[in-house]
């Protein structure tokens, strides 16, 4: 995985409830709200979880503010658990995300500022909110360092400025940046810290359309390029977004990873609701009919998936636009093309723009986002483990996987293929950082001089652990595509060194006897393990342990009393490719009993994760004697 320019704090999840102090009109386009209250402390929950004060480290750290749905008098929340939140689902909070403008722990006062435009839940509660209103929220999740670079390239429109006036407010004095702030008239500019070396752009739309004008990306692409490291933070309307870093990647030929992007909002109709039109209607009403038949419909997915199976959205994204061109470009028929245009467009993925010519709607567009295009495409990461699905009906009448009968080939010989293993790992790795952090810093691994780690994201989880830890050695055990990829990676992972010396990777499996160490991390690699070949693989992680050595295990249960849907697609998925499935609490239970071990305790970290410590049971008994 590429380095990161940004260093990750992960913030325990707290549901907190404050109150407006007071508000205050910055311009005729934005206004601040002040938030304080006791909850900004540390306090008790009202279930009786203690809670750590509020913190906000990074320049673009949001929390969600939670709204109360129209005619109801309370808002829907999360329920507080020791480590997490538990969120309703039918319903859901009515949440929105915002930037924390400043945070001042001295006077206990956090600022939110408020953009005006168009119909929003929270513009319109800013915008008739007074002091003594109350409001829940929660977050940050994680907060994030200024970013390592000899000078910074920062873009957005109106809903960038909290997070662009807060980087100015805590950029070094030295610092060198070139700043580009959209807005919508002259009369919603804000006085800004004044830095020698930053310069500051306003780009006015003087009646455009906001994430129409093309402002941002015209004054990017004009700009004198600095000499040196450059890293780019880009935000504001997600297409502008997209542009602006396709003209950063494929013209000026900064890294993916010294962009840091966030498409804060989307063009898009909003409907308001028939008794006050600045306030959204939140939900349609479905008939059983109507809700069946979204969950049976088979065309619309499928549709979907060939149309970026051709590279059909990226291609509208870039200009072309009519049928016979795209039919050029895709190789295909136009006449069939032309019909799988068409229900596009009925689906609102396209829209017609002229005779014969599309372009793409707001939801259209997200089908040009890297991670949807992988999930989607039949030889993306995730796109080629759903092939399997196919296979469900022999995989339920049989109990086995299904995935070679579908696709000719087993998942395991899919992920032997260097570069599929290589793009299966990369992405993988991107979401490990969070977790990894909050394991180092939690105190489990104390006292562990040794640990083996097996795991698909093992490169970061290591790099965090060695980071934290001084005196830990770690070794990496991954079969042989996958260690090949760790050993390519481990230097942009981890750049110190002397850290880097302290891991090493070695090629065996997780049936193998692992390396005699002090703990073994086991960390979700279960859920493709029928129960036999897990519980095996627990007895071999534990085979060479050192006198009071233990597993850590972190593996994904079934919650039989909060069924998700989710949960269940990915539980079918892993019964049709591997066989296996996402265990239910008593099903990891017997695994972990087959194995010859037992549970001694159990740790929750960052963001409600459990890890299960297990030790032999005979060592455990003989303790307890």
């Amino acid at each position: 995985m590429p380095k990161t320019a940004r260093r990750l704090t992960v913030h325990q999840l707290t549901l907190r409830e404050v109150e407006v102090v007071r508000v205050t009109d910055l311009t005729p386009g934005m206004r601040r709200i002040t938030l304080a209250g006791a909850q900004l402390c540390a306090f008790t929950s009202s279930n009786g979880f203690p809670q750590p004060a509020f913190d906000s480290a990074g320049f673009d750290d949001d929390i969600n503010l939670l709204f109360r749905y129209p005619g109801q008098t309370e808002p829907v929340l999360p329920i507080q658990q020791e480590k997490g939140l538990s969120v309703p689902r039918d319903p859901r909070p009515l949440v929105r995300q915002y930037t924390v403008r400043r945070w001042r722990p001295e006077v206990g006062e956090l600022d939110i500022d408020f953009v005006k435009h168009g119909i929003g839940v929270g513009t319109t509660w800013a915008y008739r909110a007074q002091p003594g209103d109350r409001i829940h929220f929660t977050g940050p999740s994680s907060s994030k360092a200024l970013p390592a670079a000899d000078w910074l390239l920062v873009a957005g429109d109106d809903t960038a400025i909290p997070a662009i006036a807060r980087l100015l407010d805590e950029l070094p004095g030295d610092a060198r940046a070139q700043v580009f702030i959209e807005v919508a008239e002259d009369a919603h500019r804000l006085p800004l810290r004044a830095l020698p070396h930053v310069e500051v752009n306003w780009l006015v739309r003087a009646g455009a359309a906001p994430g129409l004008a093309g402002l941002l990306v015209d004054a990017v692409r004009n700009t004198g390029w600095w000499d040196g490291g450059v890293f780019a933070w880009v935000a504001g309307e997600r297409t502008a977004v997209r542009d602006l870093r396709r003209h950063l990647v494929e013209e000026r030929g900064v890294a993916k990873e010294d962009i840091e992007f966030i498409g804060y909002w989307r063009r898009g109709e909003v409907i308001a609701l028939e008794a006050d039109d600045a306030v959204p209607d939140p939900e349609k009403t479905k008939t059983p009919f109507e809700k069946l038949h979204d969950l049976t419909e088979l065309i619309a997915p499928v549709a979907i998936r060939t149309a970026v199976e051709l590279g059909v959205p990226e291609l509208i994204s870039r200009g072309v636009t009519g049928v016979e061109d795209l039919a050029g470009k895709v190789d295909a028929d136009v006449r069939a093309l032309g019909k799988l245009l068409r229900y596009l467009h009925a689906l609102d993925v396209l829209t017609e723009t002229e005779p014969g010519h599309y372009g793409l709607t707001p939801v259209g567009e997200v089908l040009t986002v890297e991670f949807m295009v992988e999930a989607l495409h039949p030889a993306g990461v995730g796109g080629r483990e759903m092939l399997g699905i196919h296979g469900l009906t022999e995989s339920i009448r049989t109990g086995r996987p299904a995935y070679a009968s579908v696709t000719g080939r087993t998942f395991a010989e899919v992920r032997a293929e260097q570069d599929y293993e290589d793009r299966y790992l990369e992405r993988l790795a991107r979401f490990q950082s969070a977790l990894a952090e909050s394991i180092a810093k939690s105190g489990i691994l104390s006292g562990v001089g040794h640990l083996v780690i097996h795991s698909g994201g093992a490169g970061v989880q290591a790099g965090e652990f060695v980071a934290v830890h001084a005196d830990l050695r770690v070794t990496i055990c991954a079969l042989p595509a996958q260690a090949d990829w760790l050993r390519r990676d481990l230097p942009d992972t981890i750049p110190d060194e002397r850290q880097r010396a302290r891991v090493g990777v070695v090629e065996q499996s997780v049936f193998e006897p692992s390396p005699a160490a002090d703990a073994v991390f086991v960390i979700r690699a279960l859920k493709a393990l029928p129960d036999a070949d897990a519980a095996h693989a627990l007895r071999q992680a534990a085979v060479n342990l050192r006198p009071g050595g233990r597993v850590l295990l972190v593996e994904e249960t079934f919650d039989l009393d909060d069924l998700d849907e989710h949960d269940g697609e990915a539980d079918l998925l892993a019964l049709c490719v591997h066989g296996s499935g996402v265990r239910t609490a008593a099903e990891l239970d017997a695994v972990i009993t087959r194995a010859g071990l037992i549970r001694t305790q159990t740790h929750t970290v960052g963001w409600g994760t459990t890890i299960h410590q297990l030790e032999h049971s005979a060592i455990t008994d003989i303790h307890r004697k």
